[in-house]
This record gives structure tokens, C-alpha cells and sequence, in this order.
């Protein structure tokens, strides 16, 4: 993008991605503190805590549900108007989230909650490319996720200090408010930025015709699910397995999110220079990081120390949107939704697969190997898209992609 294409924010640019990371802060609060508060939930629900995994399951659902529908819906919609129509349903999903009876009414609200997730970042992710130079395009889509991870550093630790002190459903009250401080914020610092006229329902679907677009969404789908079967089940196994009180799992969700506010700035910025290189050395780093946590899970100092460097694995969200938006061609929306929808899937994956090790009786440390086994499906899958664009086969890589 030439400084000619770049659009001009209202109040300037900074202002403008302190907005779209806030959406991003508020939003993956929402996702993630359910993690955080599980038990309670599950007592709520009147289900065991795997049980309870199922409600970590049905946000993402919502998300792979409303990343594709939304996209390719709203295609030809101005992106400041359907950033607000986004911030209007995390507000009215996690307020219902909030006050949702049963586990029946409790899943649905938290799949209402997850409709506009994928979206949200796809479209914040585009807005955020669109107001910078290209050679800086990830590290913009890099601020955005900042947000994300910012979640849990900052909102997680804060939504489970709450649900401890004021029972569960406070959290998502709490996101809901932010949801509509994000209504504000959005309408007054955010550019108008009118949609491709020329985008269609049919023209975003034909992404789907993308071998690499697939192979791209695969690796978050199967190896970021490393992530989060030990991060669905984080409190119970400091709790039961490292032997932590509950009041100090806030400190462990902090040292989490702080490792994935570094790796999402180290992420955006290796792969502005290097893109599919650093792909497939984040994926490398959360073999290796996900499988020490076996190990490292029945000490606090060693626990602490392995949560931090998984989170650092977060460096893997910017690089792979980066790589969507390179392979999307005229289908940026859906594709860059789409990768939120293959994290969450990941999220339901991590969810179903670190349970199953648990039910079996493998104590809550084996989520661990569960994680590293899901990464190494990633990096394989990673490895065949390298292959094919070798042998001449999909999309072109882009220059960065080609920089070793």
C-alpha cells in the first residue's frame, strides 16, 4: 500500500489503533476469562468441569459459525459501521452471558457472545492495515491482537479476581460494559472506510478455492489447539496439579498474557521481515514449550516459567493473519475473519482433546502433551504448504515469504 492508498484517522493514528486494540482487549477478555472461571461455571451448570469445557466450546462455535456468515453478509458494508454493528453484539452477548440460567442458556449466550469474534479482528485487522504503510502491515495487524493479548494480562486475572469475589457472571457483566465503551471509542476515532464495491457474496467464497488459503487456516485450526488444551483447564491443573491456592491463579493468567503480549509485538515484527520463517518457528517454539509443561506443571516456579513461554507462542495469531491477507487476494474480509474462526475451532479442539486425557485419567499435566502433540500436526501441515509452493502449487508466496 502506497502513503496515496493510506487512510487518515479522525483524531490521529494512535488514538485510532488504541481503539481497535481496546475492541480486541474486550473481546478476548470475553473469550478467555471463561478458562479462568470454570469451576464456577461448571457448579453454576451442574456439570463437571470437563463438562464445563463445553461452554469454552460453544463460544467457539460461535466464532467459526459468524466468522464465515458475517464476512461474506456484511462484504460490501463500510467498515466503521460494521465494527460498530460488531461492538453492539459483544455487548448484548456477554450481557446475556451474564444473566443465562442453565447450562442449555448459559451455551447458548456464550455462542451468541462468540458470533462476532472473527469478524471483529478480521475487519479491525484490514481497518488497521489500511491506515499504514505495507512494509509495516503486520505489525499494525500486530496492534490490533496486542489487544488479545493484553486480555490476558490485564482482563483475564482482573475477570477471575472478580468471579472469586463476586461470583462468575460479574465478569461478563464487566465485558459487556467495555463492549459498550467500545461502541463510543469506535464511532468517534475510527476513518469511514468504504468497502470494496466490487466485493461480492460469491467473490469472498471463492477464497475457498485456495489450496494455501485452506492449508493456512488448517495450521491455526490443529496447531494452535496445543494452546488451549492447556490453557481450558489452566485453573483446575495449578490448583490440583502444581497445589496454588485459588487466589493466586490471577498471578499465573498475568504471567500467561504477559508472554503473549511479547510474542504478539516479536510476531508482527518478524513477520514483516520474514513471514513464512517465522511461521514455522513459532510453531517450533510451542512443540518444544507445550511438551516441557508435562514436566514443568507440578512446580509454581517451573509452572509459572512454562505458562510464560507458551504465551510467548501467541506470535503465531499476527504472523498467520498476515499470511491470509498475502494469500486472499480480492477476499481479504472472509479470509481474515476465517482465521479467527480456525483459532477458535483450535479453541474447541484444545478443549475436547485435553479433556478426553483428563477423563482418561492422565492428570491434569497431561494437557501438556496433548498441546505438543497438536503443534507438531500444525507444523507438518505448515510443511506441506511450503512444499506445494515449491513445486509451483497454489498461491505465490510474497516477498517477504521468500526472505529467509
Amino acid at each position: 500500500m502506497t502513503e496515496a492508498d493510506m487512510v487518515t484517522p479522525p483524531r490521529g493514528l494512535a488514538l485510532a489503533q488504541i481503539a481497535l486494540g481496546l475492541g480486541g482487549l474486550f473481546i478476548g477478555t470475553g473469550e478467555f476469562a471463561a478458562m479462568g472461571l470454570l469451576p464456577g461455571m461448571a457448579h453454576s451448570a451442574g456439570v463437571s468441569v470437563p463438562g464445563a469445557g463445553n461452554l469454552i466450546s460453544a463460544y467457539a462455535l460461535g466464532v467459526v459459525v459468524g466468522s464465515p456468515l458475517l464476512a461474506v453478509v456484511t462484504a460490501r458494508m463500510e467498515k466503521r459501521k460494521l465494527l460498530l454493528l460488531l461492538a453492539a453484539l459483544v455487548l448484548i452477548g456477554n450481557a446475556a452471558s451474564a444473566l443465562a440460567p442453565g447450562f442449555i442458556g448459559i451455551a447458548g449466550a456464550r455462542f451468541l457472545a462468540g458470533l462476532p469474534h472473527g469478524a471483529y479482528y478480521g475487519t479491525a485487522s484490514i481497518v488497521a492495515a489500511s491506515m499504514v504503510p505495507a512494509s509495516q502491515r503486520a505489525q499494525a495487524i500486530g496492534r490490533v491482537m496486542l489487544g488479545l493479548a493484553a486480555a490476558n494480562l490485564i482482563g483475564v486475572p482482573l475477570t477471575t479476581w472478580l468471579g472469586q469475589s463476586f461470583g462468575w457472571r460479574s465478569a461478563f457483566a464487566v465485558v459487556a460494559i467495555g463492549g459498550a465503551l467500545l461502541l463510543v471509542m469506535l464511532r468517534f476515532l475510527i476513518p469511514t472506510i468504504k468497502a470494496d464495491q466490487d466485493a461480492a457474496p460469491l467473490r469472498e467464497l471463492s477464497a475457498f478455492a485456495s489450496v494455501q488459503i485452506w492449508l493456512t487456516l488448517a495450521v491455526a485450526t490443529i496447531g494452535f489447539g496445543g494452546m488451549f488444551a492447556v490453557y481450558s483447564y489452566i485453573a483446575p491443573t495449578l490448583t490440583e496439579e502444581t497445589g496454588v491456592s485459588q487466589s493466586a491463579v490471577p498471578i499465573f493468567l498475568a504471567l500467561w498474557g504477559l508472554g503473549m503480549v511479547v510474542g504478539n509485538i516479536a510476531g508482527g515484527w518478524l513477520a514483516d521481515r520474514a513471514l513464512i520463517p517465522a511461521i514455522i518457528g513459532i510453531i517450533v517454539w510451542n512443540v518444544v514449550f507445550l511438551a516441557v509443561f508435562f514436566f514443568a506443571a507440578h512446580g509454581p516456579i517451573t509452572a509459572g516459567a512454562s505458562l510464560f513461554m507458551i504465551g510467548v507462542g501467541f506470535a503465531l495469531v499476527p504472523a498467520l493473519q498476515a499470511r491470509l491477507m498475502d494469500v486472499a487476494r480480492h477476499a481479504q474480509s472472509l479470509a481474515a475473519a476465517m482465521n479467527h474462526s480456525a483459532f477458535n475451532l483450535s479453541n474447541a479442539i484444545g478443549a475436547w482433546t485435553g479433556g478426553l486425557a483428563i477423563a482418561a485419567g492422565y492428570g491434569w499435566a497431561s494437557t501438556g502433551l496433548v498441546g505438543a502433540a497438536l503443534a507438531a500436526g500444525g507444523l507438518a501441515i505448515m510443511a506441506l504448504s511450503v512444499l506445494l509452493i515449491r513445486r509451483g502449487r497454489g498461491s505465490k508466496p510474497s516477498l517477504k515469504e521468500t526472505e529467509a
